[in-house]
């Protein structure tokens, strides 16, 4: 099994570096699990990373999913059928720019449970977590005759917290379910004393600066191995940013240092893939930052796996170091589809009765109170005043749409640098209704508890309203009647598609405002034309039939357009 003796990474007793890509499963469909890795592979690397995202497995609470994208034993097998070691990072929490960072949304339901911590609540909820998943990776230990080399506890701990009880928690956790495997943490480097246990290997995770990175791990724990958990090469991006890029040449240059001081290396990302769905996470600093659809985070593959020029000047520095395979010649390809007519429409309004869940209460309750994980919800009561009322934007997490007597008559987001707003309400007696949008809870940071819908009761007009309904709408289930009289926005779009062969395309959405966009059911994530930056959404082949496919867009907001465009080249910026 892999080990560490005078500051150098040994397996099977023989010095090892490891050269290592991150790929997320999940973040991926798994027809194209095999391209991804072979690309790997002809790279040069020998080992392949994968978080592990608890929201995924567990989306409710004692329910559990490992099909599909989920599949970590598939992938975990088809690492090892290529020959290549795998590190896992079953977190409970990773970060990743995924939605609250792979904790499930239940666990907010109750307000006392503190998350990263080893608060007896929270430790309960990851060892049932644990009993289902840990188990599965038992036989895909290297000594057991797999390809997994080693396993994270937590991660960049050091940046969230100082409980290190709550990482011997982790640690035991692996003891009991027998995965004696090598174990490690990570954190950036100014992070490592607070994130770090003393019988465990501390990694670093940076982009740059080597040797004042090594310098600090050093004088924490001398003579440590070298590891840089994750060598950030690109960068994610978030809605109304710009898309960020990192030189190919700059990449190649921090990298060939790290192979001079024979360091092992994680590339974050080898490549990034896609946050379908709903599953975007966001940060939160001064304001609030949604990460966009796409993770292609400029990484060595584009989000549809095509080699880049990042990937070639790395395979040029390995090839000074190690002999590197021949390429790996894909048989993906992209297609230009053309013109999908929308020939239906139908008002959210018109289908609450057949996508939404009803939920009645005295007080609006956040989204997790009603066991609500993504979406919208829809809020409604009556207001039986007249006049100008004013109330604080603060109640509304994340943005909403507000309707009076059945009028659209405002838009509200927290990033909103007026908190205070006024309606105003012309009769003696009024309808009020709020459609509010989930655009992803925290990922990182001092916000992880990050509960959405109405998180309180609205203070409007000075005084407190009661007796709500609710609408949960998750959006697992899609309209079928296209048939209504009511004409607002958000409205659901659909049109058919007949391909004769499944090939990778791109959403062009111009002419469309804020929505998602869904492909013979399955969610392909968020646009936001309105503020970009990235203006396509990646469709891969394997989600296409052949013959006829149903594609529904959901429109938040406002079109000029009765069509999209299926283009064979991708808009990121």
């Amino acid at each position: 099994m892999l080990t560490t003796k005078e500051g150098q990474f040994y397996l099977d007793n023989k010095a090892f570096q490891i050269l290592s890509g991150g790929i997320h499963y999940f973040r991926v469909v798994p027809e194209y699990w095999e391209d991804r890795l072979q690309k790997l592979k002809a790279l040069g690397l020998n080992t392949v990373e994968t978080y592990i995202p608890w929201n995924l497995h567990e989306p409710k609470k004692g329910t559990f999913d490992f099909s599909g994208l989920a599949d970590i034993e598939k992938f975990i097998e088809l690492a090892d059928q290529l020959n290549l070691y795998v590190i896992l990072r079953p977190a409970p929490y990773i970060c990743a720019e995924w939605e609250m960072g792979g904790l499930p949304s239940w666990l907010l339901k109750d307000k006392d449970t503190v998350l990263r911590s080893s608060h007896p609540v929270y430790l309960q909820h990851v060892e049932e977590y644990y009993n289902v998943l840990l188990p599965k990776f038992k036989k895909y230990l290297y000594q057991n005759g797999g390809p997994v080399i080693a396993m994270q506890i937590e991660n960049e701990y050091g940046a969230y917290g100082n409980d290190l009880n709550y990482l011997e928690f982790i640690k035991k956790q692996y003891e009991k379910h027998d995965l004696d495997t090598f174990l490690f943490t990570s954190d950036g480097p100014e992070f490592i004393e607070q994130g770090s246990l003393p019988d465990v290997t501390t990694t670093l995770n940076f982009g740059s600066k080597v040797e004042s990175a090594f310098a600090k791990l050093d004088n924490y724990k001398p003579n440590s191995p070298k590891m840089v958990a994750e060598f950030w090469i690109g960068w994610f991006d978030y809605w109304s940013g710009e898309h960020h890029t990192r030189d190919a040449q700059d990449a190649a240059d921090v990298f060939r240092e790290l192979m001079e001081r024979n360091s092992s290396v994680n590339f974050y990302m080898f490549h990034g893939g896609t946050n379908f769905g709903f599953m975007n996470g966001a940060n939160h600093y001064d304001i609030y930052y949604p990460t966009i659809t796409s993770y292609d985070y400029d990484s060595l593959l584009t989000e549809n796996g095509e080699i880049t020029e990042k990937y070639t000047k790395v395979k040029e520095v390995l090839t000074d170091y190690i002999d590197v395979p021949d390429d790996y010649v894909s048989k993906i390809e992209t297609k230009n589809y053309g013109e999908v007519k929308l020939q239906e429409s139908v008002s959210v309004f018109d289908t609450l009765s057949s996508i939404g869940r009803k939920v009645e209460h005295v007080a609006p309750l956040k989204m997790e109170e009603i066991d609500q994980t993504y979406g919208y919800i829809l809020y409604k009561t009556t207001i039986n005043r007249q006049g100008e009322l004013a109330f604080n934007v603060d109640a509304i997490q994340d943005r909403a749409f507000i309707y009076i007597n059945g009028v659209y008559v405002d838009t509200v987001y927290k990033n909103d640098k007026q908190m205070e707003k006024t309606l105003h309400f012309p009769h003696k007696e009024n309808v009020l209704e709020i459609f509010v949008e989930n655009m992803g809870r925290a990922n990182y940071g001092e916000h992880l508890s990050d509960t959405k819908g109405l998180i309180k009761n609205l203070w409007l007009g000075n005084q407190y309203w009661f007796d709500w309904e609710m609408y949960a709408i998750e959006l697992d289930s899609l309209p079928t009647d296209y048939t209504g009289n009511d004409t607002r926005f958000p409205q659901f779009f659909r049109g058919n598609l007949k391909v004769e062969e499944q090939a990778d395309t791109f959403v062009d959405l111009e002419g469309f405002t804020k929505g998602n966009v869904f492909v013979n059911g399955f969610n392909l994530g968020r646009y936001w034309n309105a503020v970009g930056p990235q203006r396509t959404l990646y469709l891969p082949g394997p989600l296409l039939n052949k013959g006829d496919n149903e594609i529904i867009i959901l429109e938040l907001e406002h079109t000029v357009s009765n069509s999209i465009q299926l283009s064979s080249e991708p808009k990121l910026s």
